[in-house]
């Protein structure tokens, strides 16, 4: 996998260093993300779907694993048989279905978050079906742009990383 630094965040300050030369920008119901990659799901993103009235077993591909250096880290979201998407991408609006609820790899999607320490480096994964990547019309991966789109993501990092001070 080819990736690029884009930027870290100071998980005590929520600081960002960032290249200004990269951007991005989500291209609307382009979908390609949903048809060309393989999804993660962790627990919490089973029960958030499930939430929705969906049985687990109407979504996860159990025969396909994902593992980090050995360990178990979850299954596959099912695809279609019969164009090798999402179950959840709609067929008309390329649009998913479940977009507030879908898992914490399609909102992370094109981003990688590697914790180091007290650091945040985030990168990109440099696909070259994404046409979101290095678009013209993209932003900067800069402190805004990361509050914006996943405040909630390091705050829990920042929770699990950052001791609170006596």
């Amino acid at each position: 996998m080819e990736k690029r630094w884009v930027a870290t965040v100071d998980l005590e300050t929520l600081e960002v260093e960032h290249d200004p030369s990269f951007k991005f920008k989500c291209i609307e119901n382009c979908g390609r993300c949903c048809r060309d990659l393989e999804i993660p799901l962790r627990d919490e993103d089973i029960e958030r779907i499930e939430e929705l009235g969906y049985s687990a077993w109407e979504f996860v591909d159990y025969d396909k694993m994902f593992y980090r250096g050995g360990r178990f880290v979850g299954y596959a979201i099912r695809k279609r048989p019969f164009d090798d998407a999402c179950i959840f991408l709609d067929t008309e609006t390329n649009r998913c279905r479940i977009y507030g609820y879908r898992p914490l790899a399609c909102r992370l999607y094109p981003f990688i978050f590697v914790r180091r320490g007290r650091k945040m480096e985030i990168y990109v994964k440099k696909d070259s079906f994404c046409p979101g990547i290095d678009h013209p019309e993209g932003e900067p991966v800069t402190g805004e742009f990361l509050l914006k789109e996943y405040r909630d993501v390091l705050e829990e990092y920042q929770k699990r990383t950052v001791k609170p001070s006596r």
